[in-house]
Protein backbone atom coordinates (compact mmCIF):
# COMPACT_ATOMS: atom_id res chain seq x y z
CA UNK A 1 0.00 0.00 0.00
CA UNK A 2 3.05 2.45 0.55
CA UNK A 3 4.88 1.57 -2.89
CA UNK A 4 1.17 2.65 -4.07
CA UNK A 5 1.54 5.45 -2.31
CA UNK A 6 4.15 6.70 -2.96
CA UNK A 7 3.93 5.83 -7.13
CA UNK A 8 1.45 7.99 -6.92
CA UNK A 9 2.85 11.32 -5.43
CA UNK A 10 5.53 10.78 -7.48
CA UNK A 11 3.09 10.63 -10.59
CA UNK A 12 1.43 13.83 -9.05
CA UNK A 13 5.00 15.57 -8.95
CA UNK A 14 6.01 14.47 -12.46
CA UNK A 15 2.59 16.20 -13.60
CA UNK A 16 3.30 19.26 -11.73
CA UNK A 17 6.89 19.47 -13.54
CA UNK A 18 5.83 18.55 -16.85
CA UNK A 19 2.93 21.24 -16.77
CA UNK A 20 5.46 24.01 -15.16
CA UNK A 21 7.80 22.57 -18.23
CA UNK A 22 5.28 23.37 -20.82
CA UNK A 23 4.25 26.69 -19.17
CA UNK A 24 7.54 28.04 -20.31
CA UNK A 25 6.97 27.79 -24.10
CA UNK A 26 5.96 30.39 -25.93
CA UNK A 27 3.09 29.66 -28.61
CA UNK A 28 2.10 31.80 -31.23
CA UNK A 29 -1.41 33.30 -31.68
CA UNK A 30 -4.55 32.07 -30.07
CA UNK A 31 -7.88 32.68 -29.84
CA UNK A 32 -7.68 34.31 -26.30
CA UNK A 33 -4.84 36.84 -28.48
CA UNK A 34 -2.04 35.60 -25.50
CA UNK A 35 0.55 32.76 -25.54
CA UNK A 36 -0.20 28.67 -25.34
CA UNK A 37 -0.91 26.44 -22.51
CA UNK A 38 -1.92 28.20 -19.17
CA UNK A 39 -1.79 27.41 -15.36
CA UNK A 40 -2.35 30.34 -13.84
CA UNK A 41 -1.19 28.79 -10.19
CA UNK A 42 0.62 31.70 -8.31
CA UNK A 43 3.18 29.65 -6.33
CA UNK A 44 4.34 27.64 -9.50
CA UNK A 45 5.85 31.42 -10.83
CA UNK A 46 9.55 32.03 -10.16
CA UNK A 47 10.60 33.86 -7.30
CA UNK A 48 11.04 37.19 -7.44
CA UNK A 49 10.94 40.96 -5.12
CA UNK A 50 9.53 44.01 -5.60
CA UNK A 51 11.66 47.17 -6.39
CA UNK A 52 11.08 49.45 -3.90
CA UNK A 53 12.50 52.82 -2.66
CA UNK A 54 14.81 53.79 0.12
CA UNK A 55 15.83 57.32 0.37
CA UNK A 56 17.81 58.63 -3.50
CA UNK A 57 17.99 55.45 -4.98
CA UNK A 58 15.91 52.13 -5.91
CA UNK A 59 16.41 49.00 -3.77
CA UNK A 60 15.31 45.71 -3.73
CA UNK A 61 12.81 45.03 -1.30
CA UNK A 62 13.53 41.37 -0.70
CA UNK A 63 17.68 41.79 0.13
CA UNK A 64 17.54 45.29 0.59
CA UNK A 65 20.33 46.07 -2.19
CA UNK A 66 20.53 49.09 -4.20
CA UNK A 67 19.13 48.61 -7.54
CA UNK A 68 20.69 50.42 -10.30
CA UNK A 69 18.85 50.30 -13.74
CA UNK A 70 19.89 49.88 -17.10
CA UNK A 71 17.08 49.21 -19.43
CA UNK A 72 15.34 49.73 -22.46
CA UNK A 73 11.82 50.66 -23.87
CA UNK A 74 9.55 48.47 -26.50
CA UNK A 75 6.10 50.35 -26.31
CA UNK A 76 4.76 48.10 -28.79
CA UNK A 77 4.07 44.67 -26.98
CA UNK A 78 0.74 44.94 -26.14
CA UNK A 79 0.36 45.17 -29.65
CA UNK A 80 2.49 43.16 -31.03
CA UNK A 81 1.09 40.78 -34.04
CA UNK A 82 2.00 37.68 -32.74
CA UNK A 83 3.25 36.88 -28.51
CA UNK A 84 6.33 35.36 -30.06
CA UNK A 85 7.67 38.75 -30.74
CA UNK A 86 6.93 39.95 -27.53
CA UNK A 87 8.45 37.05 -26.08
CA UNK A 88 11.57 37.21 -27.89
CA UNK A 89 12.22 40.86 -27.11
CA UNK A 90 11.76 40.09 -23.17
CA UNK A 91 14.41 37.16 -23.72
CA UNK A 92 16.86 39.93 -25.54
CA UNK A 93 16.83 42.10 -23.02
CA UNK A 94 17.62 39.70 -20.72
CA UNK A 95 20.53 38.22 -22.51
CA UNK A 96 21.36 41.94 -22.39
CA UNK A 97 21.41 41.92 -18.78
CA UNK A 98 18.64 44.41 -19.18
CA UNK A 99 16.41 44.27 -16.12
CA UNK A 100 13.85 46.80 -16.76
CA UNK A 101 11.28 47.48 -19.69
CA UNK A 102 8.60 50.53 -20.55
CA UNK A 103 5.96 49.80 -22.20
CA UNK A 104 2.74 50.85 -23.07
CA UNK A 105 -0.52 48.82 -20.56
CA UNK A 106 -3.12 51.07 -22.69
CA UNK A 107 -4.88 50.90 -26.10
CA UNK A 108 -7.90 53.17 -26.00
CA UNK A 109 -10.43 53.14 -28.46
CA UNK A 110 -9.82 52.02 -32.63
CA UNK A 111 -8.93 48.69 -33.65
CA UNK A 112 -7.34 46.44 -31.39
CA UNK A 113 -8.13 48.66 -28.26
CA UNK A 114 -7.28 46.93 -25.17
CA UNK A 115 -10.22 49.71 -23.70
CA UNK A 116 -12.86 49.84 -26.22
CA UNK A 117 -15.11 52.65 -24.48
CA UNK A 118 -14.62 53.64 -20.82
CA UNK A 119 -15.38 50.81 -18.47
CA UNK A 120 -15.70 48.35 -21.20
CA UNK A 121 -12.75 46.39 -22.28
CA UNK A 122 -10.89 43.15 -24.88
CA UNK A 123 -10.44 40.16 -22.83
CA UNK A 124 -8.11 38.69 -25.71
CA UNK A 125 -6.21 42.22 -25.48
CA UNK A 126 -6.04 42.15 -21.59
CA UNK A 127 -4.51 38.39 -22.04
CA UNK A 128 -1.98 39.81 -24.40
CA UNK A 129 -1.22 42.24 -21.76
CA UNK A 130 -1.04 39.33 -18.77
CA UNK A 131 1.54 36.88 -21.16
CA UNK A 132 3.81 39.84 -21.71
CA UNK A 133 3.63 40.35 -17.74
CA UNK A 134 4.22 36.44 -17.26
CA UNK A 135 7.26 36.44 -19.58
CA UNK A 136 8.53 39.12 -18.20
CA UNK A 137 8.58 37.61 -14.77
CA UNK A 138 10.32 34.75 -16.38
CA UNK A 139 13.05 36.36 -17.93
CA UNK A 140 13.62 38.44 -14.62
CA UNK A 141 12.71 41.44 -16.55
CA UNK A 142 10.29 43.81 -14.55
CA UNK A 143 7.85 46.39 -16.49
CA UNK A 144 7.25 50.31 -16.01
CA UNK A 145 3.59 49.71 -17.26
CA UNK A 146 2.82 53.19 -18.61
CA UNK A 147 -1.46 53.96 -17.80
CA UNK A 148 -2.14 56.37 -21.10
CA UNK A 149 -1.21 58.91 -23.50
CA UNK A 150 -1.19 61.99 -23.77
CA UNK A 151 -0.43 61.42 -27.90
CA UNK A 152 -3.27 60.83 -29.78
CA UNK A 153 -1.10 57.41 -30.89
CA UNK A 154 -3.10 54.47 -29.27
CA UNK A 155 -6.07 56.91 -28.50
CA UNK A 156 -4.73 59.27 -25.87
CA UNK A 157 -6.07 61.90 -23.72
CA UNK A 158 -8.31 63.01 -27.32
CA UNK A 159 -9.71 59.65 -26.92
CA UNK A 160 -11.03 60.43 -23.01
CA UNK A 161 -12.16 63.66 -24.33
CA UNK A 162 -13.95 62.18 -27.25
CA UNK A 163 -15.52 59.65 -24.80
CA UNK A 164 -16.73 62.11 -22.78
CA UNK A 165 -18.43 64.70 -25.53
CA UNK A 166 -19.86 61.53 -26.92
CA UNK A 167 -21.83 60.65 -23.30
CA UNK A 168 -23.18 64.45 -23.41
CA UNK A 169 -20.42 65.93 -20.96
CA UNK A 170 -20.49 69.51 -21.06
CA UNK A 171 -16.59 69.05 -22.27
CA UNK A 172 -14.56 71.40 -24.54
CA UNK A 173 -12.45 70.12 -27.81
CA UNK A 174 -9.20 71.08 -26.36
CA UNK A 175 -7.38 67.72 -24.75
CA UNK A 176 -6.80 69.89 -21.67
CA UNK A 177 -10.28 68.69 -20.44
CA UNK A 178 -8.53 65.06 -19.68
CA UNK A 179 -6.85 66.55 -16.64
CA UNK A 180 -9.85 69.06 -15.66
CA UNK A 181 -13.42 67.47 -16.53
CA UNK A 182 -14.96 65.25 -13.71
CA UNK A 183 -16.13 62.86 -16.24
CA UNK A 184 -12.96 61.86 -17.88
CA UNK A 185 -11.08 61.90 -14.58
CA UNK A 186 -13.47 59.29 -13.36
CA UNK A 187 -13.02 57.53 -16.57
CA UNK A 188 -9.28 57.51 -16.12
CA UNK A 189 -10.24 56.42 -12.46
CA UNK A 190 -12.07 53.37 -13.96
CA UNK A 191 -9.35 52.36 -16.17
CA UNK A 192 -6.83 52.41 -13.30
CA UNK A 193 -9.10 50.22 -11.01
CA UNK A 194 -9.72 47.44 -12.97
CA UNK A 195 -6.08 47.74 -14.46
CA UNK A 196 -4.08 47.17 -11.13
CA UNK A 197 -7.15 44.92 -9.52
CA UNK A 198 -6.56 42.41 -12.76
CA UNK A 199 -6.04 38.99 -12.16
CA UNK A 200 -3.79 37.48 -14.45
CA UNK A 201 -4.88 35.07 -16.59
CA UNK A 202 -1.51 32.58 -17.00
CA UNK A 203 0.23 33.53 -13.53
CA UNK A 204 -3.11 33.77 -11.33
CA UNK A 205 -2.15 37.00 -9.68
CA UNK A 206 -3.36 40.01 -9.59
CA UNK A 207 -1.49 43.01 -11.32
CA UNK A 208 -1.20 44.88 -8.11
CA UNK A 209 0.59 41.64 -6.17
CA UNK A 210 3.48 41.51 -9.20
CA UNK A 211 6.58 41.95 -8.41
CA UNK A 212 7.26 41.53 -11.89
CA UNK A 213 6.22 45.21 -12.13
CA UNK A 214 8.16 47.87 -11.11
CA UNK A 215 6.02 51.01 -11.58
CA UNK A 216 3.24 52.62 -12.29
CA UNK A 217 3.85 55.61 -15.43
CA UNK A 218 0.54 57.82 -14.92
CA UNK A 219 1.29 59.15 -18.45
CA UNK A 220 3.40 59.11 -21.10
CA UNK A 221 4.79 62.89 -21.93
CA UNK A 222 1.89 64.79 -20.18
CA UNK A 223 1.54 68.23 -21.50
CA UNK A 224 -1.14 70.97 -21.85
CA UNK A 225 -2.23 72.68 -24.80
CA UNK A 226 -2.74 76.75 -23.39
CA UNK A 227 -0.50 77.14 -20.50
CA UNK A 228 -2.69 78.48 -18.30
CA UNK A 229 -3.64 74.22 -17.37
CA UNK A 230 -0.47 74.20 -15.34
CA UNK A 231 -2.40 74.23 -12.30
CA UNK A 232 -4.63 70.93 -14.07
CA UNK A 233 -1.83 69.13 -14.43
CA UNK A 234 -0.37 69.31 -10.90
CA UNK A 235 -3.99 68.82 -9.53
CA UNK A 236 -4.46 65.93 -11.45
CA UNK A 237 -1.05 64.20 -10.55
CA UNK A 238 -1.67 64.69 -7.18
CA UNK A 239 -5.31 62.91 -7.64
CA UNK A 240 -4.25 60.07 -9.72
CA UNK A 241 -0.67 59.25 -7.78
CA UNK A 242 -3.07 59.17 -4.22
CA UNK A 243 -5.60 57.00 -6.24
CA UNK A 244 -2.72 54.42 -7.40
CA UNK A 245 -1.69 54.46 -3.73
CA UNK A 246 -5.00 54.04 -2.29
CA UNK A 247 -5.20 51.08 -4.94
CA UNK A 248 -1.75 49.30 -5.15
CA UNK A 249 0.83 50.22 -1.93
CA UNK A 250 3.37 47.74 -3.26
CA UNK A 251 4.40 49.37 -6.41
CA UNK A 252 6.33 52.44 -7.19
CA UNK A 253 4.49 55.63 -8.82
CA UNK A 254 6.07 58.02 -11.56
CA UNK A 255 4.60 60.74 -13.40
CA UNK A 256 6.09 60.22 -16.76
CA UNK A 257 7.12 63.72 -17.35
CA UNK A 258 10.28 64.92 -19.73
CA UNK A 259 12.01 67.02 -17.64
CA UNK A 260 11.31 70.50 -18.51
CA UNK A 261 11.58 73.32 -15.82
CA UNK A 262 8.49 75.37 -15.88
CA UNK A 263 8.53 79.42 -16.17
CA UNK A 264 8.60 79.48 -12.53
CA UNK A 265 12.15 78.19 -12.24
CA UNK A 266 13.88 81.27 -13.99
CA UNK A 267 17.72 80.09 -12.68
CA UNK A 268 16.79 76.92 -14.60
CA UNK A 269 14.86 77.76 -17.88
CA UNK A 270 18.31 77.85 -19.55
CA UNK A 271 18.44 74.51 -19.02
CA UNK A 272 15.41 73.61 -21.12
CA UNK A 273 16.31 72.96 -25.52
CA UNK A 274 14.26 76.05 -26.22
CA UNK A 275 11.62 78.88 -24.94
CA UNK A 276 8.82 76.58 -25.81
CA UNK A 277 9.59 73.79 -23.04
CA UNK A 278 9.11 75.88 -20.30
CA UNK A 279 4.76 77.25 -22.10
CA UNK A 280 4.24 72.88 -22.10
CA UNK A 281 2.67 73.16 -18.61
CA UNK A 282 4.75 70.61 -16.66
CA UNK A 283 7.53 71.41 -14.23
CA UNK A 284 9.62 68.92 -13.00
CA UNK A 285 10.33 69.94 -9.82
CA UNK A 286 6.96 70.55 -8.93
CA UNK A 287 4.88 67.84 -10.52
CA UNK A 288 7.91 65.10 -9.29
CA UNK A 289 7.97 66.78 -5.29
CA UNK A 290 4.17 65.15 -5.30
CA UNK A 291 4.17 62.84 -2.02
CA UNK A 292 2.41 59.97 -3.57
CA UNK A 293 5.26 60.19 -6.56
CA UNK A 294 8.11 57.37 -5.81
CA UNK A 295 10.98 58.85 -8.53
CA UNK A 296 11.00 61.12 -11.40
CA UNK A 297 11.34 60.84 -15.02
CA UNK A 298 13.35 62.45 -17.78
CA UNK A 299 13.71 62.63 -21.21
CA UNK A 300 16.31 62.87 -23.47
CA UNK A 301 15.68 63.27 -27.41
CA UNK A 302 18.97 65.44 -28.27
CA UNK A 303 18.46 64.97 -32.12
CA UNK A 304 14.89 66.21 -32.13
CA UNK A 305 14.77 68.96 -29.97
CA UNK A 306 18.03 70.98 -31.07
CA UNK A 307 17.67 69.58 -34.70
CA UNK A 308 20.28 72.06 -36.35
CA UNK A 309 22.74 72.03 -33.50
CA UNK A 310 25.97 70.06 -34.27
CA UNK A 311 27.12 67.07 -32.47
CA UNK A 312 29.36 69.01 -30.07
CA UNK A 313 26.07 71.21 -29.35
CA UNK A 314 23.91 68.42 -28.45
CA UNK A 315 26.71 66.50 -26.64
CA UNK A 316 27.20 69.78 -24.43
CA UNK A 317 23.88 70.36 -23.83
CA UNK A 318 22.60 66.50 -22.86
CA UNK A 319 25.61 66.90 -20.62
CA UNK A 320 23.63 69.78 -18.84
CA UNK A 321 20.91 68.03 -19.02
CA UNK A 322 21.26 65.48 -16.90
CA UNK A 323 23.48 66.66 -14.55
CA UNK A 324 20.62 69.14 -13.62
CA UNK A 325 18.45 66.80 -13.13
CA UNK A 326 20.38 64.51 -11.14
CA UNK A 327 21.74 67.47 -9.10
CA UNK A 328 18.15 68.36 -8.60
CA UNK A 329 16.52 64.58 -7.54
CA UNK A 330 19.69 64.49 -5.04
CA UNK A 331 19.56 67.50 -3.28
CA UNK A 332 15.95 69.13 -3.86
CA UNK A 333 13.92 66.41 -4.19
CA UNK A 334 15.54 63.41 -2.51
CA UNK A 335 14.45 60.75 -4.76
CA UNK A 336 16.04 58.37 -7.69
CA UNK A 337 15.08 59.77 -11.35
CA UNK A 338 14.99 57.66 -13.96
CA UNK A 339 16.12 58.67 -17.61
CA UNK A 340 13.20 56.49 -19.09
CA UNK A 341 13.75 57.29 -22.79
CA UNK A 342 17.19 58.28 -23.86
CA UNK A 343 16.75 58.53 -28.03
CA UNK A 344 18.67 59.37 -30.92
CA UNK A 345 18.10 58.89 -34.61
CA UNK A 346 18.46 55.65 -36.28
CA UNK A 347 18.92 56.80 -40.17
CA UNK A 348 22.14 56.78 -41.06
CA UNK A 349 21.80 60.22 -42.94
CA UNK A 350 21.03 61.85 -40.24
CA UNK A 351 23.44 60.65 -37.30
CA UNK A 352 25.97 57.80 -37.25
CA UNK A 353 25.82 55.02 -35.12
CA UNK A 354 29.40 56.18 -33.71
CA UNK A 355 27.33 59.65 -33.10
CA UNK A 356 24.60 57.34 -31.12
CA UNK A 357 26.74 55.88 -29.45
CA UNK A 358 28.20 58.83 -27.69
CA UNK A 359 24.79 60.21 -26.91
CA UNK A 360 23.85 57.00 -25.55
CA UNK A 361 27.58 56.49 -23.73
CA UNK A 362 27.20 59.98 -21.75
CA UNK A 363 24.25 59.16 -20.39
CA UNK A 364 25.33 55.81 -19.25
CA UNK A 365 28.60 57.24 -17.56
CA UNK A 366 26.87 59.70 -16.10
CA UNK A 367 24.55 56.82 -14.46
CA UNK A 368 27.01 54.67 -13.12
CA UNK A 369 29.26 57.63 -11.69
CA UNK A 370 25.77 58.18 -9.49
CA UNK A 371 25.57 54.39 -8.95
CA UNK A 372 29.44 54.39 -7.28
CA UNK A 373 28.34 57.31 -5.19
CA UNK A 374 24.72 55.63 -4.23
CA UNK A 375 23.06 58.93 -5.18
CA UNK A 376 20.02 59.38 -7.09
CA UNK A 377 20.67 58.75 -10.96
CA UNK A 378 18.36 55.69 -11.05
CA UNK A 379 19.41 54.30 -14.52
CA UNK A 380 18.39 54.87 -18.17
CA UNK A 381 16.41 53.25 -20.62
CA UNK A 382 17.06 53.58 -24.01
CA UNK A 383 14.56 54.38 -26.40
CA UNK A 384 13.72 51.72 -27.95
CA UNK A 385 14.38 47.92 -29.29
CA UNK A 386 12.74 45.86 -30.92
CA UNK A 387 13.06 42.35 -32.72
CA UNK A 388 13.01 41.08 -36.69
CA UNK A 389 9.45 40.90 -37.52
CA UNK A 390 8.75 44.30 -35.38
CA UNK A 391 9.20 46.98 -38.27
CA UNK A 392 6.05 48.30 -37.79
CA UNK A 393 6.52 50.04 -34.95
CA UNK A 394 9.85 51.86 -35.76
CA UNK A 395 9.93 55.11 -35.05
CA UNK A 396 13.05 56.59 -36.30
CA UNK A 397 14.34 56.04 -33.10
CA UNK A 398 14.08 52.36 -33.05
CA UNK A 399 17.14 49.96 -33.38
CA UNK A 400 17.47 45.87 -33.23
CA UNK A 401 19.66 45.63 -30.80
CA UNK A 402 22.68 43.27 -32.47
CA UNK A 403 22.33 44.71 -35.86
CA UNK A 404 24.47 47.43 -34.02
CA UNK A 405 27.12 45.56 -32.71
CA UNK A 406 28.97 48.51 -31.26
CA UNK A 407 25.53 49.87 -29.55
CA UNK A 408 24.97 46.10 -28.32
CA UNK A 409 28.40 45.97 -27.00
CA UNK A 410 27.88 49.26 -25.15
CA UNK A 411 24.12 48.48 -24.03
CA UNK A 412 26.00 45.00 -22.25
CA UNK A 413 28.79 46.85 -20.54
CA UNK A 414 26.25 49.08 -18.90
CA UNK A 415 24.86 46.10 -17.38
CA UNK A 416 27.75 44.70 -16.84
CA UNK A 417 29.45 47.40 -14.69
CA UNK A 418 26.25 48.18 -12.79
CA UNK A 419 25.63 44.59 -12.17
CA UNK A 420 29.10 44.33 -10.67
CA UNK A 421 28.52 47.63 -7.89
CA UNK A 422 25.64 46.01 -6.53
CA UNK A 423 24.14 42.59 -7.99
CA UNK A 424 25.18 39.30 -8.69
CA UNK A 425 25.77 37.22 -11.54
CA UNK A 426 22.38 35.20 -13.00
CA UNK A 427 21.72 32.86 -15.59
CA UNK A 428 21.03 35.38 -17.83
CA UNK A 429 23.91 34.24 -20.27
CA UNK A 430 25.53 37.51 -20.39
CA UNK A 431 29.44 36.79 -19.55
CA UNK A 432 30.30 39.75 -17.49
CA UNK A 433 33.64 38.54 -17.14
CA UNK A 434 34.45 38.76 -20.82
CA UNK A 435 33.39 42.32 -21.21
CA UNK A 436 36.40 44.94 -19.90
Amino acid sequence: MRRGTRLYSLLGVLLLLALAYFNWLPAGRGPSGGGGFKLPVPWLQPRMSFAGRAGTHFVDTGTGAPLYVNGWNSYWLLSARSPALAAEMLRRGRRMGLTVCRTWAFSDGGPGALQISPGRFSEPVFQMLDYVIYVARRNHIRLILCLVNNLDNFGGKAQYVQWAQAAGANVTNSTDSFFSHPTIRGYYKEYVKVMLTRRNSYSGIKYCNEPAIFAWELMNEPRCVSNSSGPHIQAWIEEMAAYVKSLDMKHLVTVGIEGFYGPGRSERLGVNPGDWAASLCSDFIQNSAVKDIDFASVHAYPDTWLPKASMDEKVNYLSNWVDWHLNDSEHILRKPVLFSEVGYLQHPEVNSTVNGDTVLKLVYDKIYNSAKKLQAGGGALIWQLMVEGSQMYNDGFSMVARDRPSTYKLIKKQSCRLQRLYGKEDDSGLKCSLLP
